[in-house]
């Protein structure tokens, strides 16, 4: 099978223990308003492109197919269509005007891979990352979004120690066949009330639910991040809820705090996006870990 990914991180130091490789894959279901990797949201590959950089010489209009009448008036520099041009959903990602960049502002994110091909990119250095305690994450967008691919790509790995990054969006049956092959497990949690889990992400929260409950009754360890993000989320109620359905879980580790940051949104305009979140981003946070240790769970703030 093949997959698309947009990144491999090397050396991440909080996405699993020890020290590790991070696989990105593209696509997500969810569309969560505090998202700050954009371009693992659609599962295609993408052009990004940094305008604020620009220098308007025009040469990437003058190669690109998917727009014919720039390429015939070669307009100047200076000439309104020229303006850090985008082709927006014209794009094909051929990629020619990335190598027209004389500045290097233009990328394609996303690459199509085999499993066997992922894999081999993998195990280059796996035996270092062994050596640190560490192995390979696989993170997103959603990975479970490419359930079967990752399926795949795990079977080439049986002796890497493997962790995955999850919203825990996906069916019930594909999400039990993917945690049997994975050594850790860590699992967003974000909004306990389905109403403001569909109005802030876009979709149901009852299988994100569904899939916890599995976790929760089961070996597998894990860990539960919350993305803390002001008046969403950070509320008594919404995080008590949180503290009494993990409370009693076998194999939790611990619950991660990661706090919104403000920069979520520096990546949409490269991507012809604009950020628009439903929430003040300016407002303070509110968290005590108090609420998690009245039901004996270790929280940490990131």
């Amino acid at each position: 099978m093949t997959g698309t990914i947009f990144d491999i991180k090397e050396f991440a130091v909080h996405d699993g223990p020890g020290v590790r490789q991070t696989v990105f894959l593209k696509g997500c279901p969810l569309r969560c308003q505090w998202c700050h990797n954009p371009e693992g949201l659609c599962a295609a590959p993408q052009l990004m492109f940094s305008r604020s950089s620009c220098i308007r010489c025009g040469r990437c209009m003058e190669v690109c197919p998917a727009a014919p009448s720039c390429k015939e008036t070669k307009p100047s520099p200076h000439t309104a269509s020229a303006d850090s041009f985008f082709p927006g959903d014209a794009c094909t990602t051929c990629g020619k005007c990335v190598r027209a960049c004389p500045l290097g502002l233009r990328q394609i994110s996303g690459r199509i891979l085999s499993s066997g091909e992922l894999a081999a990119a993998i195990r280059e250095n796996s035996g270092y990352y062994a050596s640190l305690g560490g192995g390979v994450t696989f993170s997103g967008g959603e990975p479970l979004m490419q359930g079967q691919f990752l399926l795949e790509v795990l079977e080439h790995l049986p002796d890497i120690h493997t962790a995955i990054e999850t919203s825990g969006y996906a069916d019930h049956k594909l999400f039990q066949q993917v945690i049997s092959r994975l050594s850790f497990i860590m699992m967003d949690v974000k909004l306990m009330d389905p109403e403001q889990h569909k109005y802030y992400t876009g979709v149901d929260n009852v299988p994100i639910l569904q899939n916890l409950h599995t976790l929760c009754e089961g070996n597998k360890p894990f860990i539960i991040r919350i993305p803390l993000i002001p008046g969403v989320n950070d509320d008594r109620k919404n995080l008590e809820a949180t503290a009494r359905t993990l409370s009693g879980a076998k194999a939790l580790l611990r619950v991660e705090i990661l706090p919104y940051h403000k920069t979520a949104g520096a990546k949409y305009q490269m991507l012809g996006m604009e950020y628009r979140p439903g929430f003040d981003p300016d407002k303070p946070l509110s968290f005590t870990g108090e609420i998690f240790e009245k039901y004996k769970i270790k929280s940490q703030v990131l």
